[in-house]
């Protein structure tokens, strides 16, 4: 019972994000108080999208058999009823793996399995039978138009440092990805048909029932898992090449109403006396799960109903400020103890605006961060719709023009224009009259 609760956790957590999230996602990475052994590790918290933690996460590694996630979504993507869809097991592909010691399902020259199954052996026991039976039938008789398909899905989810020589994850100087890159890989693959729940899967018939499927992942084996097993995990994918990849492990939590997934790339895994190390990937996988799960928290930053800045207002009658809201609510996975007071806002607006401005109309924005870490940027608003006052604009214009440095110009240049003219008048009038003839009277 509780791993169907489990199962049913994650599935609504795949229509959650699909579906239109009240909560924006935001960036951040916090420091943790332990070591841990992965040479790469990507924490999001998938309730939000928040990058909770990071170490070396855009560095190329080896992915092992984490490979098999791609796998899966080109055949889930490429296979319309994969219950009913038939695929027989060619001798010639499974001699294709002899003397490399891989893990495989057991599968049987000529028998016919569904893509259903194939899935199951694929990713439950790890099966790199059932990769290269699935890729020879999605790739019409060619691996290597599988593989092709692989790395164009891999671009189209934007994974720019990703490269896959195969479809099983054995290593090759050219298959490679990032622990970024997979987390982008897997967070697709929860949306396909089916794949959380054969990810999460721990023993299977579904080959019948005497070729049993049990997973590799001890995280979700309770009888098996010894003390690796972590009640919260919800599949997804081991792998390991030895000390090419290291131990790697792509997995899903899921605890108290939030969601986490983890991709751990790197850890040891052979010492130089040929001794296997204990399996880094997922005792930094669990540390980093309960980290999570008891020191952060959901918190909103900003609520799209909240007064965010008030700024001045032209043009407007009896009114000269005007109130600017959050386009979006925003909140993020942040350090429980961590006060809303320490988050700084830094806001690009105006000081003033002019009417006419109408509800909605965007005026700035405010970007919000914090310990030195863009959190996210959001737009503000006009909270209402203000018109403009006429009267007001042509006052103001008149007073513009009054105070304008070509209208006083003009001003200045007119009156020294008068004062000259009227200098002028004088001194001609003057001559004027200097000149005016003397008149002679007779004497009588």
């Amino acid at each position: 019972m509780k791993r169907i609760i489990t199962i049913l956790l994650a599935l609504c957590l795949v229509l959650c994000m699909t579906a239109v999230c009240p909560l924006s996602a935001g960036a951040a990475s916090y420091n943790i108080d332990f070591e841990t052994a992965s040479k790469s590790i990507y924490l999001e918290n998938l309730d939000t999208g928040t990058v909770v933690y990071q170490k070396d996460a855009s560095a190329r590694r080896f992915p092992a058999s984490t490979t098999k996630i791609m796998t899966y979504i080109i055949t889930a993507e490429n296979v319309t009823d994969i219950d009913n869809t038939y695929v027989t097991v060619k001798s010639e592909i499974l001699h294709l793996l002899d003397g490399t010691g891989s893990s495989m399902a057991g599968l049987e020259k000529d028998e016919k399995l569904s893509v259903y199954q194939l899935l199951c052996s694929l990713m439950i026991p790890s099966g790199n039978d059932a990769a290269l039976i699935l890729a020879d039938y999605i790739g019409e008789g060619n691996i290597n138009k599988f593989v092709d398909m692989m790395n164009s899905k891999a671009q189209a989810l934007g994974c720019n440092d990703t490269h896959f020589a195969n479809p099983h994850g054995l290593n090759d100087p050219n298959h490679y990805t990032t622990v970024e890159d997979m987390a982008k890989i897997v967070k697709y693959a929860l949306t396909l048909p089916k794949f959380t729940e054969i990810s999460n899967t721990v023993t299977s018939d579904v080959l019948g029932d005497d070729r049993y499927l049990v997973t590799t992942n001890s995280m979700i084996d309770e009888y098996r898992g010894g003390e690796y097993y972590y009640p919260y995990a919800v599949g997804i994918k081991t792998g390991s090449t030895g000390n090419d990849s290291g131990y790697c492990l792509v997995s899903m939590a899921v605890k108290n109403g939030y969601t986490y997934l983890c991709v751990a790339y790197g850890a040891p895994y052979e010492d130089e006396n040929g001794e296997n190390y204990e399996n880094g990937a997922m005792i930094d996988s669990v540390n980093l799960y309960e980290w999570a799960f008891n020191s952060l928290a959901i918190k909103t930053i900003i609520d799209k109903n909240d007064l965010a800045k008030e700024i001045g207002l032209n043009y407007a009658w009896n009114k000269d400020t005007i109130q600017l809201t959050p386009a979006e609510s925003f909140s993020t996975i942040m350090p429980d103890n961590v006060s809303l007071d320490s988050i700084d806002k830094i806001y690009s607006i105006p000081e003033s605006v002019d009417a006419p401005v109408r509800q909605g109309e965007r005026i700035g924005t405010v970007t919000l961060s914090y310990a030195n870490q863009k959190l996210a940027t959001i737009d503000l608003l006009a909270g209402e719709s203000v018109d403009r006052s006429e009267l007001l604009t042509v006052i103001d214009g008149l007073k513009t023009i009054a105070t304008s440095t070509w209208f006083i110009s003009v001003v200045i240049a007119v009156i020294v224009l008068a004062l000259v003219y009227l200098i002028i008048a004088a001194v001609y009038n003057r001559r004027k009259k200097s000149r005016r003839p003397v008149k002679k009277y007779r004497k009588f």
